[in-house]
């Protein structure tokens, strides 16, 4: 209970989890609004404007809240994490500040635009500024994303004199296979997120028989839309990271799959329990072949075990990042499998009269949080010991002047703050959600 690096480490953990239920949703949306202004231009219906016009408004509220919890991540790096932002500052601190100078701004412009500029730009300029909110939106993904793939897998760099690390190629940095490739699959995933809660909503309204045809809308677009990025989200995006940390972190995956022995034939465990202690896995059930295929491409190839590694390289905490990756990985099918039911129930006709559908529906919306969260301690757990991997340390990146008294204080002060937060934003999209979708006439003090 001592251990600074402890408390630094759940402090940072707390405050990044809480902050990613936002801008997984924002960033989600912002493709959202733009299909909905898109099919309104297009069809000159404006149902798909009111249809846009309350999502707007739920993005700007997500979008502030985000923000709020984003800054303090962004100082932690000085007060809890100085060793590291000294050491690597000089290459991840180029993407930190393309995402604030650039991204951010270019997203909160637009943002102020979406919400108060409808009538004076018209419905052209409306939707343009959708695609510029999606741009700055994306962009700041890609710009965060592409800094914790450094840290994955650290290219375009030279370590000086100093064992400071120093910027060498800006492209190679930025192009990164690890980041096009996490990127991709955090964005498919920020959809799923959005698609459901869009869905959620949707049957929501229709349960209770309101906003008809809004609801209409809401859970069409949102199992279509969540079923498309859901299989994307598996395939291909998902397969090539999980190859990337096959080729470059295989301690992480044998962590991830509770695999203790090599061998060929390598099964996928579908559950069971890790035990350390006894290097192997309890209770599993498996699917042979299965991980060496998907791997390798070929049922026989061989998959390296954790004994195959020094015991100071595995991952500290290898039951949470097993089941980390196994609620990801089950709650990633289920989706496609859900969503492809209530997709075609919707084209069928028949979801918005099958209750128990709708209930179903309703209620998922939490799940893909979970399933992102999951995701994220996957990515992070699997990368210990390291903080930038193969060559720093996190035991070696925590400031060396903050105590574990000072951290756990600020942490205790952190829960009680985003406490009030997380009160405040269900009280904002609760009351936006019972005010329902309103038509332009109605949004007039919004919108003029």
């Amino acid at each position: 209970m001592s251990d600074p690096l402890l408390w630094h480490r759940l402090q940072f953990a707390f405050t990044i989890i809480f902050h990613y239920l936002f801008p997984q949703l924002t960033m989600g949306l912002a493709l959202l609004i733009v299909l909905l202004k898109g099919f309104g231009l297009s069809s000159g219906q404006p149902r798909w404007d009111t249809a846009a016009r309350f999502w707007i408004r739920i993005f700007g509220i997500n979008f502030a809240v985000g923000v709020v919890t984003g800054i303090p991540m962004e100082f932690q790096l000085g007060t809890n994490w100085a060793r590291f932002a000294d050491v690597a500052g000089g290459v991840v601190g180029q993407t930190l500040a393309m995402e604030g100078m650039f991204a951010f701004f270019l997203e909160s412009a637009f943002l102020g635009l979406l919400v108060f500029g409808e009538r004076r730009l018209g419905r052209g300029g409306h939707f343009l500024a959708a695609l510029a909110l999606l741009l700055g939106s994306w962009l700041s993904g890609y710009f965060i994303v592409t800094t914790n793939a450094f840290m994955q897998h650290p290219v375009g760099h030279q370590i000086g004199a100093n064992g400071h690390l120093y910027l060498a190629s800006f492209w190679t940095f930025v192009l990164n296979p690890w980041a096009l490739a996490q990127y991709a699959h955090t964005m498919a995933a920020a959809v799923v997120t959005a698609s459901l809660v869009m869905a959620a909503v949707g049957a929501f309204y229709a349960l209770q028989d309101i906003h008809r045809e809004q609801a209409h809308i809401f859970m069409r677009v949102g199992a279509v839309v969540g079923l498309v990025s859901s299989v994307l989200v598996a395939f291909p995006t998902g397969d090539l990271q999980a190859k990337l940390v096959v080729a470059h972190q295989p301690v992480a995956l044998a962590a991830m799959e509770g695999r203790f022995e090599s061998g060929g034939m390598a099964a996928i465990n579908v559950i069971g329990q890790p035990n350390v202690r006894g290097r192997r896995l309890d209770n599993p059930i498996r699917i042979p072949g299965m991980l060496s295929w998907l791997a390798y491409g070929q049922f026989h190839s061989t998959v390296r075990g954790l004994g195959e590694f020094p015991e100071d390289t595995w991952p500290d905490n290898i039951e949470l990042l097993y089941y980390a990756f196994h609620v990801m990985a089950g709650l990633g099918t289920v989706f496609i499998l859900f969503l492809a039911i209530v997709t075609i129930a919707e084209w069928r006709g028949r979801l918005e009269h099958t209750r128990t559908l709708l209930w179903m529906l309703m209620l998922a919306f939490p799940f893909p949080y979970i399933a992102n969260t999951a995701g994220w301690m996957t990515t992070e757990l699997g990368r210990q010991p390291w903080l930038v991997y193969g060559i720093l340390r996190t035991a070696g990146g925590a400031s060396p002047s903050v105590h574990a008294g000072t951290a756990l204080f600020t942490l205790i002060g952190f829960c009680g703050l985003y406490f009030v937060l997380g009160l405040l934003f269900l009280s904002l999209v609760g009351h936006e959600i019972a005010h329902g979708p309103r038509d332009l006439g109605a949004a007039g003090a919004l919108h003029g």
